[in-house]
């Protein structure tokens, strides 16, 4: 591995006309093909295997020409105090706004009227009409929306309220100037680092041509793989860090080559041949935990994994490729003004005055129960509000007070009961049945009766007269404990009732959806924990030779994304902090959020695991003792492992600024993951177990280290390739 890509870092370097050419060509090609494409479809919640989605298929059979996606609006009236919608005046003006909805866009298929689709509170005060577009809520177009919030404004003229629901003012998702300020941290960080600013813009640039090609491939490729909207911001999330961070790493190496007086071609071929291993196992750990996230079999998950995936091999093979031939443009303005002197850093060079990475090593050295145990304490507490962690999908009641959408949703829960903001939706299928109206009506009769039930429509029969269709209102709104208990009280009394007609009896809709979709990736979560961590585990064996090493990694992984999903709870669920964070409505984790997040996290950390042990293996191997290789390679990577770490976080971090729950809820967990991950476990509790381990630490039976292929990342078979160096002569090529 490391002689290969040596010989693939002075390839670049010496053709780095024709490799920067390419990956222009690549940014060029795909933008074309992301400005060129059409819209991207909305956001897909399939489930594959659960009742609520077998359910919506079959409607889509039995109900031809509905369109079950189409995006939807619930515009809402209230009357002002102390007078009723039903009033000659209020309802004069509803009946106005209801006409010019129904003229108001093409894209409208049609409008409910209040006063004759029972849309009247009983009170009086409160009233809705229901408007359903012939497009999703993604392919609404601007004057549609702009004329529901006109018309929605000639009522409020006329001395109504009136609050907009739905999804038709859905939009896609902002992540305001907070991103821009974590890629300005990022500069700064690595002007820090690098100490000369060709030095520091390389990875910026690198990373943005790796994202740019990656999100524009995904961009024009999102209409054909019905890509959710989330997509392509996930990962720029991901592909941005990453990208930063692996070309930081061979960037690193690559002045440490020439601080030792190497040539700039071999100094490259070198950074990439023994970095760049590095780089390409830890991109290995995550993308498998990225596409892991298939076995969780949600579509909308498995393309954000994999997708996000794609984007992290792009981030790889630029760090192998493209940084070495920009390297070659750069010449040796990458170093410092005092390195290109001759003053090199004592930090840099061999036997020099200890930097604060080989000072904490030592400090770590003496004293590795304390810090160990500081370490995990430490972070158990901050895990302990993850005990209490509720998940749920989002619905408007999740929007912040504030919006129009979470008015309506207020609203109509005063009017019409909690229940009413999320419908289940009762499918009876009669077709074998020999009196399927005789079927619907007995489910109808039997749901009625059930105590969570506020009320169930009369059945609406298909065309063909076999399939009925019925509305269950229940009595606790749709995120709530009482309406999951109710959906599974149904499932179960409904169909027992429809089984003795010869019938089937299946619940749908969009509250039940999200309960099937929370109890998937509950079931799924320690299925994808056990592939991801085996996995992993076994490449981790492959790199580090050793059996203790990946156990401590996945173990301290397991720490910090408990300790991670705690501070999440802590903000998002319990609202400690939620001000400073933008949090403005609390609530119950997202379902997808715990799973993604252990993907994610997982990757990532395995990333600062094998760019930090890797020196310490290689200068294990080739003959320091156990406590002064852990010197030795936080001595050489603990800087650059703290840039990474901070530079990550503060990508991160820039996407708690996105309007979308979920982007800043995701944005949240990582930036706080990676601090637990990068300062407390890889910095802190790894040494110390190494610490205390000593020699056992790379201990692998003989067995095993016949059956597992070298891999060489610590360049041990390179250096066998390379002639000797003569003392002080600058060090020839042998032939390779």
């Amino acid at each position: 591995m490391a002689t290969f890509l040596y010989k693939l870092g002075r390839f670049a370097f010496r053709r780095r006309r024709f490799v920067a050419l390419i990956w222009v060509a690549l940014l060029a090609v795909a933008g074309v093909g992301a400005a060129t494409a059409s819209s991207p479809a909305a956001d897909s919640f399939s489930v594959p295997g659960t009742e609520s989605q077998k359910t919506f298929d079959l409607l889509g059979e039995r109900f031809p020409g509905t369109k079950a996606d189409g995006a939807t609006a619930r515009v809402v009236f209230k009357a002002p105090d102390g007078q009723q919608v039903t009033a000659p005046a209020q309802k004069q003006a509803v009946e106005k706004v209801v006409g010019e909805l129904k003229s108001s866009s093409p894209q409208v298929a049609s409008v409910s009227d209040p006063y004759l689709a029972k849309g009247v509170a009983k009170n009086g005060t409160i009233a809705y009409a229901q408007v359903t577009y012939k497009v999703s809520g993604f392919e609404l177009k601007d004057d549609a929306r702009d004329a529901l919030k006109e018309a929605a404004q000639h009522g409020r003229d006329a001395g109504l309220t009136v609050e907009i629901g739905g999804n038709a003012l859905q939009a896609m998702p902002e992540t305001g100037a907070t991103e821009v300020i974590g890629i300005v941290i990022s500069a700064v960080v690595l002007v820090i680092t690098f100490g000369a600013l060709i030095a520091a813009g390389l990875p910026l640039l690198t990373a943005l041509i790796g994202v740019g090609i990656g999100v524009s491939s995904i961009t024009a490729l999102g209409s054909v793989l019905d890509l959710s909207s989330t997509t392509s911001t996930l990962a720029m999330m991901i592909g941005l860090a990453v990208g930063i961070d692996y070309a930081l790493f061979i960037v690193s190496r690559y002045r440490s080559e020439l601080a030792e007086g190497r040539e700039r071609e071999e100094a490259a071929g070198r950074a990439v041949g023994t970095a760049g291993s590095a780089v390409v196992f830890a991109g290995l750990t995550v993308v498998i935990a990225l596409v892991g996230l298939s076995v969780v079999n949600i579509p909308m998950l498995t393309k954000m994994g994999i997708a996000a995936a794609g984007t992290v091999v792009i981030a790889v093979l630029v760090a192998l490729t493209l940084i070495p031939a920009l390297l070659g443009f750069a010449g040796k303005r990458v170093l410092s003004r005092k390195a290109r002197k001759g003053a090199v850093a004592a930090s840099e060079a061999e036997g020099g005055k200890p930097n604060m990475g080989t000072r904490w090593a030592r400090f770590v050295l003496r004293r590795p129960v304390a810090v160990l145990l500081a370490g995990v304490v430490g972070l158990g507490i901050i895990a302990v509000p993850a005990s209490s962690l509720e998940m749920g999908l989002p619905d408007d009641g999740a929007q912040p007070t504030s919006t129009t959408q979470r008015k309506a949703y207020d609203l109509l829960s005063d009017g019409f009961g909690p229940g009413f903001n999320g419908p289940l939706m009762l499918v009876v299928d009669g077709q074998g049945s020999k009196d399927p109206k005789a079927a619907a009506a007995g489910v109808a009769a039997t749901v009625s009766k059930l105590d969570g039930v506020a009320a169930v429509t009369p059945p609406t029969f298909n065309q063909a007269g076999d399939t009925a269709l019925l509305n269950v209102v229940p009595k606790s709104k749709p995120s709530s404990t009482e309406t999951e208990d109710l959906v599974h009280e149904i499932r179960g009394k409904a169909g027992d009732a429809a089984r003795d007609a010869d019938a089937r009896a299946l619940v749908t809709g969009t509250t039940a959806m999200n309960i099937d979709v929370s109890e998937k990736l509950n079931d799924a979560l320690l299925p994808y924990l056990a592939l991801v961590v085996g996995l992993a585990f076994l490449l981790l064996m492959v790199v580090f030779r050793s059996v203790l090493v990946p156990l401590k990694a996945a173990l301290g992984f397991l720490l910090s994304v408990v300790a991670a999903l705690g501070a999440v709870v802590a903000v998002f669920q319990w609202g400690w902090l939620a001000d400073l964070f933008g949090v403005e409505q609390t609530g119950p984790v997202m379902s997808m959020m715990p799973i993604f997040m252990v993907g994610v996290v997982f990757g990532l950390a395995m990333d600062y695991e094998v760019f930090l042990v890797t020196r310490m293996r290689e200068a294990f191997v080739h003959g320091e003792r156990p406590g002064q290789a852990v010197v030795t390679g936080f001595r050489h990577g603990a800087r650059v492992v703290t840039a990474a770490a901070v530079i990550m976080i503060s990508v991160f971090a820039g996407f708690i600024g996105s309007s979308e729950s979920m982007i800043k809820m995701i944005g949240f967990g990582l930036a706080v993951a990676v601090f637990f991950d990068a300062f407390v476990v890889r910095m802190a509790i790894v040494p110390a177990v190494l610490a205390l381990l000593g020699r056992a630490a790379w201990w692998l039976p003989k067995w095993l280290q016949r059956a597992l292929p070298n891999v060489d990342v610590e360049g041990e078979q390179l250096q066998k390739h390379l002639a000797p160096e003569p003392a002080g002569e600058r060090p020839e090529l042998a032939k390779v």
